[in-house]
C-alpha cells in the first residue's frame, strides 16, 4: 500500500480528503501548516480528526507563519472560527513534534517510497527543501492541491489570479515548483468542477463529516445559491488511486510574488519560440486540467460511505 504523508492546513474540505485518505493508502503522518488556521489550531484539529474517527494517524506540527510575507488572516467565514465548522468541543493542545523533521527524517529512511500530499500552503515543503536541496532524491512523489490555470474559466480563489494555498505563500509555492521534484498539481481548474451537494454528503452516513460540512454549506449557499461543496483538496488522492480520472499537461510553473496577479500560479503560454529566463532550465510537472467528474466523484462517495 503506498505510504503518504499530508501536509495540510486542516479544514473541513481537509478532513474530508484525510478521512478520504485513510481508506485508499497508509497515511504515516499528518503534518500541519499555516493557512485556513493557525499551525497550532491545525493542530489540534488533527488530533480531533483522528479521536472522531477512530484514527491514529501521527500529527506533526510544521510552519506558523509564510516564508516571506506576514501572515494572512484565517478564513473563518468558510471553515469557521475553529476551522472545522465550530461544532465540536476541542479538548486536545497544541503540542506536536517538528514536522519538517519528520519529513526529512521519513523519506531518508524510506528512500523513493513516501509520497507527500501537500492539501494546504507550501511552506513545510518548502522548508524541507531549504534543508535538503537533494529533497528530489528521496521523495517519489509530491501532488500539491493548488493554483488555477483558467481551464473552464477557473482561475482564482482570493484574486482574479490566485488560489487560496498559493496565495498565502507564494513565494514557499515557487521554490517548490522551481525544484526538481517529481511534482504534480491538482489546480482548481479540476477541483471547482468535482461538486457534492448537501444530500451527498448525508448519504455517506458519516455523522464527524456530515457535522463538520453543514457551516461550509451554508456558507456556500448564503454565496453562491449552491448547497454544496467542492471537495477540493480530496482529487489529491483521486489523482493517485486513478491517474487515468484527469487529462495531464506537462509544463514547467512559476508563481507570481509581487504585483497585481500576486500569486498566480503560470505556465509558459506563446507557442512561438520566446526566450524566457523565468522558465529557462526548469523541470516540467504534472498540471491536472481536465477531470473525469462522474468518475472522481462515485469513487470519492462510495469510499468515505464504506
Amino acid at each position: 500500500m503506498r505510504k503518504i504523508i499530508i501536509d495540510t492546513d486542516i479544514g473541513i474540505d481537509d478532513a474530508f480528503a484525510i478521512y478520504f485518505a485513510s481508506k485508499l493508502f497508509d497515511v504515516i503522518g499528518i503534518t500541519t501548516v499555516n493557512g485556513n488556521v493557525t499551525a497550532n489550531m491545525a493542530t489540534k484539529n488533527a488530533k480531533l480528526f483522528n479521536a472522531k474517527n477512530h484514527l491514529s494517524i501521527p500529527v506533526y506540527k510544521g510552519a506558523q507563519r509564510a516564508l516571506a510575507i506576514d501572515n494572512t488572516p484565517p478564513i473563518f467565514e468558510v471553515h469557521g472560527a475553529d476551522g472545522m465548522g465550530q461544532v465540536y468541543d476541542n479538548p486536545f493542545d497544541d503540542n506536536a513534534p517538528d514536522a519538517i523533521s519528520f519529513i526529512l527524517d521519513t523519506v531518508k529512511k524510506h528512500k523513493g517510497e513516501i509520497t507527500l500530499v501537500a492539501i494546504g500552503p507550501l511552506t513545510n515543503i518548502a522548508m524541507a527543501l531549504m534543508l535538503e536541496p537533494d529533497l528530489a532524491d528521496y521523495v517519489k512523489e509530491l501532488v500539491i492541491m493548488g493554483g488555477a490555470f483558467g481551464t473552464n474559466g477557473h482561475t482564482g480563489n482570493m484574486s482574479q489570479f490566485a488560489e487560496f494555498n498559493i496565495y498565502k505563500d507564494p513565494h514557499a509555492a515557487d521554490m517548490v515548483f522551481r525544484s526538481n521534484l517529481n511534482i504534480t498539481v491538482i489546480p482548481l481548474d479540476v477541483t471547482y468542477e468535482v461538486l457534492v451537494n448537501g444530500d451527498e454528503i448525508e448519504s455517506t452516513h458519516n455523522q464527524f463529516l456530515i457535522d463538520i460540512s453543514k457551516f461550509y454549506l451554508d456558507f456556500s449557499q448564503k454565496e453562491e445559491g449552491f448547497y454544496g461543496m467542492a471537495i477540493h483538496d480530496a482529487l489529491t488522492l483521486s489523482y493517485l488511486y486513478n491517474k487515468d480520472f484527469f487529462t495531464i499537461k506537462r509544463s514547467p510553473v512559476r508563481v507570481a510574488t509581487s504585483g497585481i496577479n500576486f500569486g498566480q500560479t503560470m505556465m509558459p503560454l506563446s507557442s512561438m519560440k520566446v526566450s524566457d529566463p523565468n522558465f529557462e532550465g526548469l523541470c516540467e510537472h504534472n498540471l491536472a486540467l481536465y477531470v473525469d467528474v462522474k468518475a472522481v466523484k462515485d469513487h470519492f462517495l462510495k469510499t468515505i460511505s464504506m
